[in-house]
């Protein structure tokens, strides 16, 4: 039987803003390169003066102000894993 995948959506305007559902986990995060997890996949989005305006992820919302670049799919083994800023930062 195949496995119901709850469904992530983005959002993007004009390249300044990006809206994601679905976010499990921030790992990384800078003004270049923000690293995060949804349910099914890793997702990379490297831009310019990147912010995160919200996070919600309790909800699983991720909302990216700057300039966005590219949004990058690595699959669920293409970017190891780190601890989680969150999670380190709460230890």
């Amino acid at each position: 039987m195949e496995e119901k995948k709850s469904l992530h959506n983005l959002v993007l305007e004009n390249k300044s803003k990006l809206h994601i559902t679905q976010v499990t986990d921030v790992d990384t995060f800078d003004e270049g390169k923000i690293v995060l997890y949804t349910e099914d996949d890793t997702m990379i989005v490297e831009g310019y003066d990147l912010h995160i305006e919200k996070l919600d992820v309790a909800g699983g919302d991720l909302v990216v102000g700057g300039e966005v670049v590219s949004i990058v799919y690595t699959g669920r083994g293409g970017y190891k894993k780190g601890k989680g800023f969150f999670k380190r930062m709460l230890k």
